[in-house]
């Protein structure tokens, strides 16, 4: 059975200040108004509703327009079980590729700048199109970092890209 958004509000409450889903009613040893989910291994919340599991962000998108959402919900913040409305857009695959967190592999600590032992200096660049643009090499990292933040706004990624 498909879920309709009269049966989504029937069965939860969605805040979104909070982003949270509460229980309107008991089940299975969950009370009026505990919030409804958890997370999963990716860090989303989920929620089963009717035997089938769906994302927190996207019942949000649901509970709120109506509609479900044809794109990806990209979570500004980047925390994944942040579902306020205010947190979340629709977003093609690019757009919410271009607003990613900063690798934990990442050793400078600024997205697309990295040091290099030849040249003994900071490089700036920026893969676009499955292209690598190289903005050159710096002394300072700060100088690089201003180089990769304005080659972001040229390309058109979300200002939280990398934060």
């Amino acid at each position: 059975m498909k879920l309709t958004r009269k049966k989504l509000k029937e069965k939860l409450h969605y805040d979104p200040l909070t982003g949270d889903f509460t229980r309107r009613f008991s089940v299975r040893g969950f009370k009026i108004g505990s919030i409804a989910g958890s997370i999963d291994y990716q860090g989303y919340r989920t929620i089963g509703i009717n035997g089938q599991e769906y994302k927190a962000h996207r019942l949000a998108w649901f509970y709120i327009t109506g509609r479900w959402p044809r794109n990806e919900i990209d979570h500004l913040d980047h925390i994944r079980d942040n579902n306020r409305w205010l947190n979340l857009r629709s977003a093609t695959r690019l757009e919410n590729i271009r607003n990613r967190s900063i690798s934990i592999k990442n050793k400078s600590g600024v997205l697309g700048v990295h040091w290099s032992l030849k040249h003994n200096k900071w490089i700036a660049r920026i893969s676009v199109s499955n292209k690598r643009i190289y903005f050159g090499v710096f002394d300072d990292i700060d100088m690089a970092a201003k180089a990769r933040k304005k080659a972001d706004k040229k390309y058109g990624f979300h200002i939280n890209h990398g934060c």
